[in-house]
Formats: structure tokens, C-alpha cells, sequence
């Protein structure tokens, strides 16, 4: 089983082109390019046979929580997603990859790949790209209980829970500014500050919002040594259980993965993230620099 493997233009083009005939689901796969209200972009150039997913299929405003469950499958089935499925998932934020990632961890799809270059890394590699639509072929049933994997989100009674028992490391990925409490870091969250106990982990070069990163495997393996090693001098080890969370999910999906990737075995987010937790009244907040 291969889970949430990175892939490159090149390994993307061999899997999907046979016989100079585009499919989209050479071997088996399918590709699916994720966006955020971005369906017209998908449709003027996407990679050849790949389907659109909107990242709103599966989170819905004002909590931008992961759908319940029974609405959840019915998002998946509709956009042919079945656990068996070799996926590959691809777009231009990252952030929205990452977090689709995590949803279909979550949900129980087997083998997942993700090819962070993006439609830039298609093209640079020499492949051309198709237009118009390719509409998803709906499925009766996703193949597994759903979710698969509920232990990788986990919600505001847990993260209570492990604030005043310390069975864990509650890692904040937002802003150091956010995190401080100077900015609340979203136009919809008034509150500022960071839940009690939170230790900063933000990715390294991902400080800001939606950063990016470079694409190359040998600069994706030295960023796995700068976040194991960042990560480390904040306590954060693969040995804990690591909770990562942000202000509705996304940074913190994009952390996981990194885990993931790193080896970590013992790690969720929370998906309520500080938009949930600070609309509470009765939740602890703290700001300011740690002591």
C-alpha cells in the first residue's frame, strides 16, 4: 500500500499516457485536480482525463469543519472516489491539496499520491495540458466503513482533554504573529491568541499563509530535514503524540502530511482549529510570548 507518495511530472505522464492515447486513468489511476471555487481555471488547461474536486464538496462555511459523515460519502461517491481507487491529486494551492489529502486519508482510500507541482510543473516538464471538463463517473458505494481512519481528526472535547491531562503536544502551524496573538490571522475570527499549552510548529519557509514550496525530490528531502530538525528543537518528536492545528485545518493538514511523510506515527489534527476553539466562550485562551 502506498500511501500519500509524491509524484513527479515525469512518473505522472508514463502512468497516465499509453499509446499517445490521454486517458486519465492509465494504470488504473485517477487524477483529480483540487481547487477553491477555481473550476474555470480548471477548465481552460488541466492535466489530461483529470476530474475537478472543489475543496466546499467536503467543508461547508461558517465552520469549515470536515463534512458529517454521511454527507461526506455521498460528496465522494458522487465524484466516483471508491477506497480501492488509485488517486493522484494535483492543483495550484497546495494548502487545498494537502487538506483534500487529509479528507481522504480520513475517509479510507488506500492509495493516495499527490504530484505537488501542479499544472507549472506540468507544462515546464513539456506535456501539454487538455480543456473543457471531465465529469466524474458517480460510484454506489466508497468499499469500507467510513471513516477508515477516524483517529486523524480529532474535535474541541479531545483537545479540552488534552490541555488539562498533557497526554500530548497540542503543535500550532500558524503565523508567529497569530500565534502571539498580534492578528487573529482570518478576516472571520475576531479573537486572538492560541489555545493554552500550543507549542509554535510552523513549517519552515511556511510561516505566511499559502506559502510555497520548490518542487525537486532533492529540495523536498531537505525540507523533511529542516521541519524533522525545526520540529525537534520545539520538543516535537515522532515518540509523542502530536495534534497540529491552525485556524480551520488546511496549514495543519499540510503539516500531518509532513509527519506522515517523516514517519510520524501518532499524530492528528484538530479540525475545529482556533476558529472553533475561540468562538467558545468558556475556552482558555493565552497570548503573548511563551514563558
Amino acid at each position: 500500500m502506498k500511501i500519500e507518495t509524491i509524484v513527479y511530472a515525469e512518473w505522472l505522464y508514463n502512468h497516465l499516457i499509453r499509446l499517445d492515447q490521454p486517458t486519465g486513468s492509465g494504470d488504473g489511476l485517477q487524477v483529480i485536480q483540487v481547487g477553491d471555487k477555481d473550476a474555470e481555471a480548471y477548465r481552460m488547461g488541466h492535466i489530461p482525463g483529470a476530474i475537478y474536486l472543489d475543496t466546499n464538496t467536503f467543508e461547508r462555511a461558517p465552520a469549515w469543519n470536515v463534512l458529517p459523515i454521511d454527507q461526506l460519502a455521498q460528496a465522494l461517491l458522487a465524484h466516483g472516489i471508491h477506497s480501492e481507487k488509485r488517486i493522484v491529486l494535483c492543483g495550484k494551492d497546495r494548502l487545498a491539496v494537502a487538506r483534500t489529502a487529509l479528507v481522504l486519508m480520513y475517509a479510507g482510500v488506500r492509495e493516495l499520491r499527490i504530484f505537488w507541482g501542479g499544472i507549472e510543473a506540468w507544462l515546464a516538464s513539456g506535456y501539454q495540458l487538455e480543456s473543457g471538463t471531465n465529469p466524474p463517473r458517480p460510484v454506489n458505494a466508497f468499499g469500507r466503513k467510513l471513516p477508515a481512519h477516524p483517529e486523524y481528526i480529532v474535535d474541541m472535547q479531545q483537545v479540552r482533554g488534552l490541555v488539562t491531562d498533557r497526554k500530548g503536544i497540542l503543535a500550532c502551524v500558524r503565523t508567529w504573529d497569530e500565534f502571539v496573538g498580534k492578528l487573529s490571522g482570518y478576516d472571520y475570527i475576531q479573537p486572538k491568541g492560541r489555545i493554552p499549552g500550543s507549542v509554535w510548529a510552523a513549517l519552515p519557509g511556511n510561516e505566511a499563509y499559502r506559502a510555497q514550496h520548490s518542487q525537486t525530490p532533492a529540495s523536498t528531502a531537505r525540507l523533511y530535514q529542516e521541519i524533522a530538525a525545526s520540529w525537534r528543537d520545539r520538543g516535537l518528536t515522532p515518540d509523542k503524540k502530536v495534534v497540529f492545528y491552525c485556524g480551520t485545518g488546511w496549514r495543519a493538514s499540510e503539516a500531518f502530511l509532513y509527519a506522515r511523510w517523516l514517519g510520524w506515527k501518532d499524530i492528528c489534527i484538530y479540525d475545529g482549529g482556533w476558529l472553533e476553539w475561540s468562538a467558545q466562550a468558556d475556552n482558555p485562551i493565552e497570548v503573548g510570548e511563551p514563558g
